[in-house]
Order: structure tokens, then C-alpha cells, then sequence
């Protein structure tokens, strides 16, 4: 008796995917198996930061460690994927001030408690929102061990490696150049400041001898510069001193426009000769060579800015003033006082805060460093040992070493409120410091440093401090760590990868992660990378409501090649809605077509028609190739075996053909064509449920099935007894007739419908025989009136011909084809067919090629040439055959 299934007759997303996901947390499916036998697999997902929704890129970054995930469990191991978020200091206190503002309110109205307050419920929405987002893409995350880079363990492992660093004089407190955000009014690494060419000037301006010395016979010399709002804290002029032009002017003083001070020129190796005059202003707190230039040389720091990008006393006339509208009236008194020479208009580079957009200021501030040389050093000598990290593609490990080769100290400070205040407190009475995991006893003595750490800074530590470090014995740290894989975009290996890799083993003696799979970023079809300004922005949970999660997962899953972008569009998204359709209506065939009491038992081997040796050989095949592009993260090579074996074999062939048993009298060809095509589609979910969870598992439990869900069902495996290359090119040839018979009948016209004689003249015994016992397969896909198969057929004189691998296949269709056309016809696939021959003959006869290539490689060339020969020769045989009916 069939089965009673309640699947619809096109697949509809919103009736498939809604409530799935809660079932499956709700039933403890993504938690470990707690086997301590099973070989532990984990990933510890990067953690999105609580400034705003998931975007396209979260999606692909989250689905890649998804299917990985999801693969593993299936397969045995016990799985750990844990989820967390990330507090991303500047990032979220800049929103939160944002919305603040549009209330006419700042931070500082507020007070730092409230306003941290504030904060917290920002991250609470927003954390709600992922949750959500996460659940809609179906994210087999472990919730019971998530983490926030904030919370009190986190904040445990940040103090503990603060304070041993400290202790280890790794890091420092020091009066340094840094970049700064004048609107965030914080520090920034260097890796935080994007470069971008601005529209700006070269003033050229007049620095006059103190003491009435003329050179190249004025009384004074040129000084070149692109911020004259800067000027203010000028305290010398630097020459190279191999420059023979100025050697002696070293010792000589000049006038500092505007103000009077009197600065001298001094010699140093930092000035390029070649560049502009070979003299350059040195302005010590406002650039960074600069200040080393004045260290060298003893000179005093004069800060002429606040830290809102305003002008300070040290200023002058200029206090107050924003440093732009200072630039302008500088550059206003220079002209009328007769010191500005000339302006000369460039485009130059210039740095921006990466959250604010605003230019950076280099300027003079006491932060707290990471000394990174000896981390870097660390971290690059552990590469040559056997717990070295692997990139894939191997190409970004060179992105990584020259970064650590090139690392400058890391700014770990920040003047915000939100995030991990430093552990250091200053004494209220002697300016003493103390650094500790715990505040001082007598704490009424001493105030804590009110700055907080940068947010790489503890997120540098996410692969162990989530997994319980600074506790060794930690379960999951002694269990889940190392990590295996870690997945991620280009565009943080420096901010991230690095970070942890360097941190991970100055502190846990390990790599973070085995592997580090490296993808690209997701761009519109015109290639063009996703941004506010272009409004080109797709929302992942929209593209989910028009084609379900699966589609978009698989979409993502098959984009790209690692490390390659990918360019999004809706008509991919059709086709990967189709495919799915495909898969739908194809099981719902299936399911409809089984008995109440089938089950995905194969029948005994002896019992398997040519058809079932073929299917079950090519499933294998798939399983080996899906398990192999796997474990080389070749994600978009498995997608494409798996919807050649599903799309082709399994539904366009295997299925066509069962339906010559499900409709025949042989009951028991019937129950074994069931049993096969059960086995087949059952399989088949499992090795697709990775990618596309939703639609696997509601088909799945449709249909006769062991198991509470194909979350934990176990993945397919390499059987093989399956594999018969007999089978596969029987099946091989068969189709092949198939295919002639529908192409030629195409041709002109001729309908599956009418019934027409097919002869088959067979050259080989092996053929004969496979086109004999399938001769069912025939009649059903070819419906021939009459049907003839021998080594003896005569082929009639008006007739389609075709040449296929060990017979002829001629359709006398004298009343549909002109024998002139036909001919014309055969000489353009012979025309093909010498074309082919001369490929082969010139392959094999590069010795080059014979001699390096695999033994199988040069056979398998040898027997294709030999049956391109043989097809040619047919084929010119049944030109000359034609011709002479015309003549």
C-alpha cells in the first residue's frame, strides 16, 4: 500500500523552515555527544559585534562553519560550535552616542555609569536581534556555552594577560605619537586608520635667518608643509647631514612665522635629501618621525591641539579655533604678513578613523603599548613546527608573516567607557603604579586608570578564554582546545588572526586553530564591494524571506573558490530555489511511490539491475568526492558533485528509469526498485543536510527513516562493494543511444509521442549484449515502432544517423529529413570529431605530457582517441553512403 505523505507540490519555504530550528534546540541536538571515545571537533564562531545587524557577509562567514559542523557531528565527532558576540568598544559606544545625540544629550551629561548603562541595553537589542538572525539561518551553535567578550570569564582571562604581560615588561605606559579620532576623541592602532586620497595643498612658506644670514642670496629658507595648523609647534628645521647644500647652515637659527620663536636647524639621517628642499619643520608632537627626531636631539614637545581636534593655548591666537578653520586662518595671516611663498594644489593620502570617518590627527599622548617583537617573534618561529597554523589558501600565510616581520608596538588604550578598564590604579598621594587582576586594598588611595582596552585586545583571546582559561583544568579547555578551524574574511587577518595566534601561544603554549580558512568579501553583480553610500546593501534575513535559508545557504555555499570574492545576484538565488524545487518534487515522487512497509534496506547484490549498480556505483563516487572537497574546504567543487549526481543521475535518469518497475506486473522488481530508490534519496539528504538543513530534514522525516532527526543521523561513507566501472559504462553507453535518439528526433522535429523505427548496428559484443538486456529502457525512452539491434543491421537509405561509443543508431525518417541536409549535417560532426583526433594525437604525441603524466591519465587518452577514431571513420563511412544515394 503507498505511502500518505503531506508534501505540497512546490516547495514553499515558509512552510518548511518555521519552527524547525526551535525543535532542534529545544531536543539538545547541537550540544557535544559527550562521547569522551568520539575525537572532538570544534569552532568557536567569530563573534559578530552587538553595533548592528548581521550583514551578507556574516551569513556566508556563519553557513561556511555551519555545514563544517554540521558534517562532523554526523560523522561522529563530538562537535563543540560555540557562539558569542563581541562588546566592540569604539564601534557600539560611537552608536550609542549617535542615538544618544539625537536626544540633545552626550556621554558626558550622562556620567560614566549611566551612560554604560545605556550601553548595555543597546547590546541587549541588538543581542536579541542576532539571536534571531542566527536561528533564521539555522546555526547549529552550542547556546549553553555562549559567551560575551565582556562577561566576568572573559574579563578574568583579559586581566590575567594585561597583568602577566605587565609583569613580563611586554607592556608599557609611555608618552608616544599615536593616531587619534578627534570625534571619538580615543586612540587607534595603525591597522584602524584607513588611507584615502583628499583634495589638500603643499604651503610653501618663509622661515627667516634670526641673524641676517643670507643663503642662495635671501635671508631666508623654504619650508614646505601640508598643516600649517601644526606650525604653532614647531621646534627646529632638519637637514640631511650629507647634504653639502645646508652643512653650513646646521647651527643657525630661523624665525618661526607668526609667533616669534626663535628654532634651529638641526642635522639628521631621517631627511631625504631628494625630496622637496631636503629641509623639512620637525614638529615633535604631531608626527610621528618627528618625534623620534626630537628624542634624538633632545627637543622640547609642544602639543598645540586638545583632543576634540580644537586648538589649545599653546596655539596662541589660534586657541579655540577647530583645527581646519586654524589651518585657514593661518595659512590667511602667512599670506598678509608676507611669509606664504606660494600654494601648491596635490591629492595626497591621508588617514581616517575606520568608525568615524573623520581625518586622524598624530598627536602626542600617554598610552599603554604591547611591546610586539618578541610576540611576533613567537608567533613566526611557531609556524616551523608541528602545531603551526594552517592558511587556506596557503597564499595569506605570506599576508600574515609580513605583517608579524613588520610590526610596530600596539596601542592598547583607549579613552572610551565602554569595555575592559585598564587593571592599572595610580596612587592619589606618591603617583605610584600598581597593575593587578584585583584593585588595591586601601582603594580610597588610588584611581583607576579610566581608560579601557582596545577591543582586539580581548577578542585576541577568544579561541581559550571562552573555553574557561585562565583555568587549565577547565573541561572544555582540556577537551575543545585547540580549536580546528577558524573562519574568516581577508580583511581582519591583521586585526584578528594574527592577534590570537601570537596570544594563544605566549599563553596557552598552542596554536589557536589547526586551520584558518580564509574567504573573500560579498559584492553586487557589478562587482562593486556592499556599502551604506551606494545603497547596494542586501539584508540576509530578506533574501531569506523571498527564497528560505536553504537557498541562500546554498547560494553561499557554492559562490566561490576560498579566498575568492563573490558577487551576489537574485538570478543565482532563482537558481538555487529551483534546485531545491527539483529536489522536492523528486522525493515527493519517491516517498509517493513507496509502500507503507518499505524501508532503505538494499536488496541483495545479485538482485541488482544494470540501472542499480549504476546509481549506487555513481552515489559512492559523490560520497568519496562531497567527504574529500570537504576536508579541502572546496565547498563550491561539492556543491557542484552533488548537483550533477542529484539533478542528473538521480532525477533525470535513475528515477525515469524505476518507473519502468514501480509500473510493471514484477513485484518483486518493484520492492527492490523502492528499497533502492529509499536507500538513494535517503543518502542523499544526509550528504546535502549540511548545506541545506530545513528541506533535508522535513523530507526526511516523510519518509521511512531510523531516528529522531538527520541532525545526528550518521553521514554517508565510502562503500566499496558499490563501486563497478562495468556498470557505470554500460549505463554510460546506454544513455548515450538515449541522448542520439532525442537529439536526432529534436532535429527535425519528430515528437517523443510518434512512435518511429530505430535500427542499432552494434561493432562491439559487449554493446549487443548491454543494449539487449535493457531493451525495456529503450522502448520507454526512445518509443520505437519497430527496434533492431545487431552487428548485421543494414542501414536504410534515408536515415538520421549517429555515431555513438561501439554502434551506429540510424532513424529512417525518409518522410522528415532531406538527404542533402543530412549529409551536411554528419560532415559538421565529422569536422568535430577530426578535431577531437587531432587534440589526441597531439597530446599523446608530446613526450613531455607521456612521460609525467599518470599511467591511468595516458591510457584513459589512448582509449578516448581510439573512440574518436572509430566514431570518424562510421561516420565519413556514412557520408560516402549517402552521397552515393544522391548521386
Amino acid at each position: 500500500m503507498a505511502r500518505d505523505i503531506e508534501m505540497s507540490t512546490k516547495y514553499d519555504p515558509s512552510q518548511v523552515e518555521p519552527g524547525r530550528y526551535q525543535k532542534w534546540v529545544d531536543a539538545g541536538l547541537f550540544k557535544p555527544n559527550g562521547d569522551q571515545k568520539a575525537k572532538p571537533y570544534s569552532i568557536v564562531i567569530p563573534p559578530p559585534n552587538v553595533t548592528g545587524k548581521l550583514h551578507l557577509g556574516h551569513a556566508w562567514d556563519t553557513t561556511l562553519q555551519d555545514m563544517l559542523i554540521r558534517q562532523k557531528r554526523m560523522q561522529g565527532f563530538d562537535t563543540l560550535w560555540l557562539p558569542g558576540m563581541d562588546h566592540a568598544g569604539i564601534a557600539t559606544q560611537a552608536k550609542v552616542e549617535a542615538r544618544l545625540a539625537e536626544e540633545g544629550i552626550s556621554r558626558y551629561d550622562l556620567g560614566r555609569e549611566k551612560f554604560i548603562d545605556k550601553v548595555w541595553e543597546w547590546k541587549d537589542e541588538y543581542a536579541d536581534i542576532i539571536h534571531a538572525q542566527w536561528a533564521k539561518l539555522g546555526l547549529s551553535l552550542d547556546y549553553d556555552r555562549e559567551r560575551f567578550t565582556l562577561d566576568e570569564g572573559l574579563s578574568h582571562a583579559v586581566r590575567r594577560v594585561f597583568v602577566k604581560l605587565y609583569e613580563k615588561g611586554l607592556i608599557y605606559r609611555g608618552e608616544y605619537i599615536i593616531n587619534w579620532d578627534p570625534k571619538a576623541r580615543t586612540a587607534l592602532s595603525d591597522i584602524e586608520v584607513i588611507h584615502q586620497d583628499d583634495e589638500g595643498a603643499f604651503y610653501h612658506v618663509k622661515y627667516p635667518f634670526v641673524d641676517g644670514t643670507t643663503f642662495n642670496g635671501k635671508d631666508y629658507i623654504e619650508i614646505a608643509t601640508t598643516r600649517p595648523e601644526t606650525m604653532m609647534g614647531d621646534v627646529a628645521v632638519a637637514v640631511n647631514p650629507k647634504d653639502e647644500r645646508y652643512k653650513d647652515l646646521v647651527g643657525k637659527k630661523v624665525l618661526l612665522p607668526l609667533q616669534g620663536r626663535h628654532i634651529p636647524i638641526i642635522a639628521d639621517q631621517y631627511v631625504d635629501p631628494e625630496f622637496g628642499t631636503g629641509m623639512v619643520k620637525i614638529t615633535p608632537a604631531h608626527d610621528p618621525n618627528d618625534f623620534e627626531v626630537g628624542n634624538r636631539h633632545d627637543l622640547e614637545r609642544i602639543n598645540t591641539m586638545n583632543d576634540d581636534g580644537t586648538m589649545n593655548e599653546r596655539a596662541g591666537k589660534y586657541n579655540g579655533m577647530d583645527r581646519f578653520d586654524a589651518r585657514k586662518a593661518i595659512v590667511k595671516d602667512l599670506e598678509d604678513q608676507g611669509y606664504m611663498l606660494n600654494i601648491e594644489k596635490i591629492t595626497h593620502s591621508v588617514g581616517h578613523s575606520e568608525r568615524t570617518g573623520v581625518p586622524v590627527e598624530a598627536r602626542l599622548s600617554t598610552q599603554w603599548f604591547v611591546k610586539m617583537k618578541p610576540l611576533a617573534q613567537a608567533a613566526l618561529a611557531n609556524q616551523d613546527s608541528d602545531d603551526r597554523v594552517d592558511f587556506v589558501p596557503e597564499r595569506f600565510e605570506k599576508t600574515f608573516t609580513q605583517w608579524m616581520e613588520n610590526v610596530h608596538d600596539w596601542v592598547i588604550s583607549r579613552q572610551l567607557w565602554w569595555g575592559h578598564q585598564i587593571p592599572a590604579w595610580y596612587n592619589k598621594h606618591t603617583g605610584e603604579t600598581y597593575v593587578g587582576e584585583k584593585a588595591p586594598a586601601d582603594i580610597e588611595n588610588w584611581d583607576q586608570d579610566p581608560d579601557v582596552l582596545d577591543t582586539w585586545f580581548s577578542s585576541a583571546l577568544w579561541p581559550f578564554s571562552t573555553m574557561g582559561w585562565p583555568d587549565m583544568d577547565a573541561p572544555d579547555f582540556k577537551r575543545y582546545f585547540p580549536t580546528n578551524t577558524l573562519v574568516t574574511g581577508y580583511d581582519i587577518i591583521f586585526f584578528w588572526v594574527s592577534r590570537m595566534i601570537f596570544q594563544s601561544i605566549e599563553f596557552t603554549g598552542r596554536r589557536p586553530f589547526k586551520d584558518v580558512l580564509i574567504h573573500g568579501l560579498i559584492r553586487d553583480e557589478q562587482g562593486r564591494k556592499m556599502s551604506k553610500s551606494l545603497g547596494n546593501g542586501i539584508d540576509p534575513m530578506d533574501v531569506i524571506d523571498k527564497y528560505g535559508a536553504d537557498a541562500l545557504r546554498w547560494f553561499l555555499s557554492n559562490g566561490s573558490a576560498p579566498g575568492q570574492d563573490v558577487r551576489f545576484s537574485y538570478t543565482k538565488m532563482d537558481a538555487a530555489w529551483n534546485f531545491i524545487n527539483k529536489i522536492w518534487n523528486a522525493s515527493r515522487f519517491v516517498i509517493m511511490n513507496l509502500d507503507e512497509d518499505t524501508t532503505a534496506t538494499l536488496p541483495a547484490k545479485a538482485e541488482w539491475q544494470l540501472a542499480d549498480k549504476w546509481i549506487l556505483s555513481r552515489l559512492n563516487d559523490t560520497v568519496k568526492e562531497v567527504t574529500r572537497l570537504f576536508d579541502n574546504y572546496e565547498f563550491g567543487e561539492a556543491g557542484r558533485a552533488l548537483y550533477n549526481f542529484i539533478w542528473n543521475d538521480f532525477c533525470d535518469w535513475y528515477i525515469e528509469m524505476a518507473k519502468e518497475n514501480l509500473t510493471g506486473d514484477d513485484a518483486k522488481a518493484k520492492q527492490n526498485t523502492q528499497s533502492i530508490l529509499c536507500y538513494v534519496l535517503d543518502q542523499t539528504l544526509r550528504l546535502l543536510h549540511p548545506i541545506m538543513p530545513f528541506v533535508t530534514e522535513q523530507i526526511w522525516l516523510e519518509m521511512p527513516h531510523e531516528g529522531e532527526s538527520l541532525v545526528t543521523a550518521a553521514y554517508p561513507v565510502d562503500h566499496p562493494e558499490f563501486d563497478d566501472q562495468a556498470a557505470k559504462e554500460q549505463m554510460d553507453n546506454l544513455i548515450e543511444l538515449i541522448k542520439a535518439v532525442r537529439n536526432n528526433r529534436a532535429e527535425v522535429n519528430a515528437p517523443m509521442s510518434s512512435a518511429i523505427d530505430i535500427l542499432i548496428k552494434t561493432t562491439s559484443e559487449t554493446t549487443k549484449a548491454v543494449f539487449e538486456n535493457n531493451q525495456e529502457y529503450i522502448e520507454r525512452f526512445c518509443h520505437p515502432k519497430h527496434l533492431e539491434i545487431g552487428s548485421d543491421v543494414t542501414a536504410p537509405a534515408l536515415a538520421m544517423t549517429s555515431v555513438i561509443t561501439g554502434a551506429e543508431v540510424y532513424l529512417p525518417l525518409a518522410d522528415l529529413i532531406d538527404l542533402n541536409e543530412e549529409i551536411a549535417r554528419l560532415e559538421k560532426e565529422a569536422k568535430k570529431l577530426v578535431s577531437e583526433v587531432t587534440r589526441g594525437e597531439k597530446k599523446l604525441g608530446n613526450e613531455r605530457f607521456v612521460s609525467n603524466a599518470p599511467a591511468e591519465v595516458v591510457a584513459k587518452e589512448k582509449e578516448k582517441l581510439a573512440g574518436y577514431r572509430e566514431k570518424l571513420n562510421a561516420t565519413n563511412e556514412r557520408i560516402k553512403a549517402l552521397k552515393a544515394q544522391v548521386d
